[in-house]
């Protein structure tokens, strides 16, 4: 049998986190292939791509052997869904096969996905199939090359089976990701809800020690620890909205310490500009629409707080609550900033100027109901700047709105001394040409369940370099055409 690549894992969360996880071992694929790898990533990792894509690196990424430096295991975690609590999750169909340290020094998670059975699935089979698992290669590449920060997928691969789902059966899979770390609001309350506070003491001082080392000299840490946590969440959630994108999913077990975006099922970008926008199936009351990403968030991080009260004082848990609560209520506050920074950027704004927040929302407010693409809208303002409205001005049913908006933007722009065309230049660096438009990524999904990865390969190459004009790829910039109807996304288990 072919070797195992040899990779020198580091263990620290198997060495010190005994009681988090469950040792365990991936399904045995009938006949494993690397169907794409990602090289760059392989190399920023100092892995080599070569011997990955061969028969022993197939084996490895599929979960079906794994290496002697490797110590498989499948972590459990709590975690509310749709605002539900759930006292017992855990990767039911994943495993973190453990952690490479590359030539920057980053120490991260590789994580199987699709591996199968754990003693956490629920009754599950464990399994992925080759669409989401597609899916969440292309979007955690494209959310990547737009700097925001996001698991990334290492490998695709196939397993040689055929998986079960409503649909009939499709094409087993397993997506090879990593991250920073695989840590939770999820595994948080996972013992918080049980009393085991030494354990929560634990896992808050390997986090520490792993995200924020700065905070082993604090007086205060874990009060500290939820202050960057909630900063980094506040920031991540202000660059999803920048762009227009819809996590689809926002449960704690989803909200990591790291802050990163992870889980890219229910996902989808806005074409049309709407504060309501749902793509997931199984949100029917809009609970993660687009507008209630930042709430849902400071709802999350409220979860975490409670799990931190007798950590920050364990005598007096009135004066943590009131702590906590403190830290918690400036949420709203560091992710207007933070939103407000990027549109300032968006917009081509240099210099912070108070009516800067109702500039913004009067044109979100102009766009909305107007079928407005909304990542065409900015890329077209930066053609305003230059002299021009009228592509921007076009996007809208009804001018009229846009038209207001517009004297109140130029007067703005007049209050700075900048050049037009050195604003624009700063403006098409931070408004993407190309994102995942919703029906070029299912229609690279389906070529690929047929056998077909030109689509797919093509929309992640012209999502690699989101913010530069690229000859002939006028359709991936283009929303979707008004037969492609209303997009509904599914959680892909």
């Amino acid at each position: 049998m072919t070797e195992l690549p040899d990779i020198d894992f580091e263990n620290s969360f198997a060495a010190q986190m005994e009681g988090f996880f469950v040792p365990w071992e991936g399904a045995k694929a009938p006949k494993p292939e690397v169907l794409r790898l990602n090289h760059e990533l392989a190399d920023e990792l100092g892995l080599d791509p070569e011997l990955l894509k061969g028969e022993g690196g197939a084996r490895l990424l599929t979960g079906a052997a794994a290496p002697d430096s490797a110590v498989p295991l499948a972590m459990v975690y709590a975690g509310h869904q749709f605002g539900g609590f759930s006292p017992q999750l855990g990767d039911g169909r994943a495993l973190l096969l453990g952690e490479l340290v590359g030539p920057d020094k980053e120490r991260r998670d590789l994580h199987l996905k699709g591996s199968g059975r754990t003693p956490f699935s629920r009754g599950g089979d464990g399994k992925a199939v080759l669409g989401p698992v597609l899916r969440e290669y292309l979007m955690g590449e494209a959310m990547h090359a737009l700097g925001i920060p996001t698991t990334r997928a290492l490998a695709a691969a196939t397993t040689g089976e055929k998986v079960l789902r409503d649909t009939g059966p499709e094409e087993g899979a397993v997506l090879a990701r990593v991250a920073a770390s695989h840590l939770r609001v999820g595994t948080f309350q996972f013992f918080a809800a049980r009393g085991e506070t030494a354990k929560v003491r634990q896992l808050a001082d390997y986090a520490i020690t792993r995200h924020y080392p700065e905070l082993a000299q604090s007086e205060m840490p874990y009060l500290d620890l939820f202050r960057r946590v909630s900063k980094r969440q506040a920031d991540l959630v202000a660059k999803w909205m920048n762009v227009g994108f819809v996590h689809g999913v926002m449960n704690t077990d989803n909200t990591t310490i790291s802050g990163e975006t992870i889980d890219y099922g229910p996902c989808a970008f806005i074409d049309s500009y709407s504060p309501k926008a749902v793509f997931s199936s199984i949100d029917a009351h809009g609970r993660y629409a687009y507008a209630n990403q930042p709430a849902i968030m400071q709802w999350n991080l409220s979860r975490f707080a409670e799990t931190l009260v007798d950590l920050v004082n364990p005598d007096d848990s009135d004066d943590a609550i009131a702590k906590l609560t403190e830290v918690l209520n400036q949420f709203p506050a560091l992710y207007e900033e933070a939103w407000l920074d990027g549109m300032r950027g968006k917009l081509g704004l240099f210099e912070p100027q108070a009516e800067d927040i109702d500039l913004t929302t009067g044109l979100l407010t102009s766009a909305e109901g107007q079928n407005v693409d909304f990542t065409g809208l900015f890329r077209a303002l930066a053609q305003m700047v230059r002299g021009d409205e009228s592509p921007a001005r076009a996007l809208f049913d009804d001018p009229a709105a846009f038209d207001i908006w517009a004297e109140l933007y130029k007067k703005r722009l007049a209050a700075e001394p900048v050049a037009a065309q050195e604003r624009a230049e700063a403006m098409e660096r931070v408004n993407p040409i190309y994102i995942p438009r919703n029906h070029l990524v299912e229609d690279a999904l389906d070529a690929a369940r047929q056998g077909d990865m030109g689509p797919f390969d093509r929309l992640l190459g012209v999502l690699s370099a989101p913010f530069s004009e690229q000859p002939g790829a006028e359709a991936f910039a283009a929303p979707a055409p008004e037969s492609f109807g209303r997009y509904t996304t599914y959680c892909g288990t």
